[in-house]
């Protein structure tokens, strides 16, 4: 995940931004720090889902076919 300071500069940006607003190079900061938690986010989802077996009731695995593809991929 990313680090705490880059959060808590994405929340405090965010408040100044409903606040005060901000300036052009705030706007060009926070627009990367957004795009980079975003990065991490959906990394940690895809590792999730990719970790993740599903079972029906009676124990048949059902796992969808793309994500038993790509964990054959990231082998």
């Amino acid at each position: 995940m990313l680090e705490k300071e880059k959060i808590n500069r994405i929340n405090e940006l965010s408040r100044k931004k409903k606040a005060e607003g901000l300036t052009a190079d705030e706007k060009i900061e926070q627009d990367i720090l957004r795009k980079e938690y975003l990065k991490s986010f959906r990394s940690h989802v895809k590792g999730t889902i990719l970790n993740t077996t599903i079972l029906d009731p009676k124990g048949n695995d059902i796992t969808p076919s793309k994500v038993k593809e790509m964990r054959k991929k990231r082998k």
